[in-house]
C-alpha cells in the first residue's frame, strides 16, 4: 500500500477494475448493510430464493415422497458434493455432503485412527475450533488414543516427536480467530513421511481459497456449507475422502444411506462403494438443496482470482485501521503478510464486544470471538474495496466518539 492517505476515491477506482464486481449483484444484501461476516454465516444467493420456492411447494408440497426419485432428490448429497469437490481440488467422487461438521470429523478421526492400528498419538492445535477439539478429545477417550495438541508454529515440531506412533495429524487450515492460514502442502508431507495421515478441516477456507487436496496428496477432509460457500444457516457439511482410501474406510456410524442396498432393508451392513460409505441418514433435504443451488455462483470464478481480491481487501482494512484508527487501542491478531492469512482480519481490543455492537448497530457486521476479538470476514464474490473504506470510517466514528459504551453495547447476546 502507498504511503499517502487512502481515500474513498481510491477504494471505487479499485472496484472498477475488479473482474469479480458483478457478482455482488447475484447476492441479496440488506440496504444500508455493509456485511463482514460471511467468514460465520455467507450471505443469500438470489437464485436460491427461487429454488426453495419450488422445493417447498412444488417438490414437497405436489410431489410428496415421489420428489425422492422424480425431483432427483436422493443423489443429490453427491450431485452437491462434485460441485464442491471443483473448489477444494478434489474428484467429483471424493467428496459427498452430509451430516454436520462435527459429524463428519468424528467418522474421520475414528476411521482414520482404525487405518493406523497400532499407533496411539494425533496432534492437533491449540486455538482451534471448540468442536475440532471437543471431538478430537472425545475419540481420544474412546480409544485410547493420546492427543497432542500443539501452537500452530510448533505442529512440525510435533510431529517429528511424535515419531513412530504417530497415527493422526488433525488441524484447520485457516484459524477462525486470527485467520492465519498453514500451509497444507508441507505440512501433509510431514505428516506423510512420518506414516500418518491427515485430516484438514476447510470451514474458513472453501469457497474463499484455492484448495487443491489432491495436489497435496491430502488424506481426508472436512467443512460447512454455510460460510463461504453460502448455503444458509446450518446448511450440511461436506466430507472428502482420498480416492486411494475409499475402499479400506470404515465408517464408524453406520447408517442405512451409507448401505451398500439401502432399500434392501438388509439386517446387516455393508458399505456402500466410494464415497457414498460416508452417509449416514436421511439428509436434510432442503438445506441440501440451498446448497446445492448457492453453490452455482461459483460456476464462472476463478478462485485464484478470487484469493486475490480477499488479499487485496485485508491488506486494504489492516492500512486503513492504521490509518484511521491509531491511537485507539486496536492489534492485530492476523498475520499481517496475506499470504499467510486467510480472507478474514482479527482485530483485538479489550472492549471488543461492546464495539462491535456498536458497529453492528451502524450497519458494520463483523462479529466477536472471545476474549478480545473483532472478526472482520471480506467474502470477495459481494464484499467491494468502498465498503473496507466505509467499515474504517465507521469504526472511527464509534471510537473517536466512545460511541460503543453505552450500556445496551456491553450487554452479552446468546450469539457473540
Amino acid at each position: 500500500m502507498t504511503a499517502s492517505p487512502l481515500t474513498r476515491a481510491d477504494c471505487a477506482a479499485l472496484d472498477a477494475a475488479d473482474p469479480l464486481a458483478a457478482k455482488r449483484g447475484e447476492f441479496a444484501l440488506p440496504e444500508g448493510v455493509i456485511y463482514l461476516d460471511g467468514n460465520s454465516l455467507g450471505a443469500l444467493p438470489k437464485r436460491v430464493t427461487a429454488r426453495m420456492r419450488a422445493a417447498v411447494e412444488q417438490e414437497w408440497g405436489t410431489g410428496l415422497i415421489r420428489s425422492w426419485n422424480d425431483a432427483g432428490w436422493y443423489p443429490a448429497p453427491q450431485r452437491t458434493g462434485a460441485a464442491i469437490a471443483r473448489l477444494i481440488g478434489a474428484k467429483a467422487d471424493e467428496v459427498v455432503v452430509c451430516d454436520s461438521t462435527s459429524v463428519n470429523l468424528y467418522k474421520l478421526l475414528r476411521g482414520a485412527l482404525h487405518m493406523r492400528a497400532g499407533r496411539g498419538t494425533v496432534v492437533t492445535e491449540t486455538g482451534n475450533f471448540p468442536t475440532d477439539g471437543y471431538i478430537s478429545q472425545q475419540v481420544a477417550d474412546e480409544t485410547g488414543a493420546r492427543l497432542v495438541a500443539a501452537a500452530p508454529d510448533d505442529i512440525p515440531a510435533a510431529i517429528a516427536r511424535a515419531g513412530d506412533d504417530l497415527a493422526v495429524v488433525h488441524l484447520t487450515q485457516v484459524n477462525y480467530r486470527t485467520g492465519a492460514l498453514y500451509d497444507m502442502a508441507a505440512i501433509t508431507r510431514a505428516a506423510h513421511d512420518a506414516g500418518a495421515l491427515v485430516i484438514w478441516d476447510l470451514c474458513h477456507s472453501a469457497g474463499t481459497i484455492p484448495v487443491d487436496l489432491n495436489g497435496c496428496e491430502a488424506d481426508f477432509a472436512v467443512g460447512c456449507g454455510y460460510k463461504y460457500l453460502n448455503g444458509g444457516p446450518g446448511a450440511p457439511s461436506f466430507v472428502f475422502v482420498a480416492n486411494r482410501h475409499q475402499a479400506g474406510f470404515r465408517q464408524p456410524i453406520a447408517g442405512w444411506h451409507g448401505h451398500a442396498q439401502p432399500f434392501a432393508f438388509g439386517e446387516d451392513y455393508t458399505p456402500a462403494p466410494g464415497i457414498a460409505r460416508m452417509l449416514t441418514g436421511t439428509a436434510p433435504q432442503l438445506g441440501l438443496i440451498a446448497l446445492e443451488e448457492a453453490l452455482h455462483v461459483f460456476d464462472d470464478v476463478d478462485m485464484q482470482a478470487l484469493r486475490e481480491k480477499g488479499q487485496a481487501l485485508g491488506d486494504l482494512f489492516i492500512a486503513l485501521v492504521e490509518q484511521e484508527c491509531a491511537g485507539h487501542g486496536f492489534g492485530l491478531a492476523s498475520p499481517r503478510d496475506a499470504a499467510r492469512r486467510g480472507s478474514q482480519v482479527a482485530l483485538t481490543h479489550p472492549d471488543g464486544y461492546a464495539i462491535m455492537q456498536a458497529l453492528i448497530a451502524r450497519g458494520v457486521i463483523g462479529d466477536f470471538r472471545a476474549p478480545d476479538i473483532l472478526r472482520f470476514g471480506f467474502a470477495g464474490l459481494y464484499v467491494r474495496f468502498a465498503d473496507i473504506r466505509d467499515a474504517v470510517a465507521t469504526l472511527r466514528e464509534v471510537m473517536d466518539g466512545r460511541l460503543w459504551d453505552r450500556p445496551e453495547y456491553h450487554a452479552r447476546k446468546a450469539v457473540t
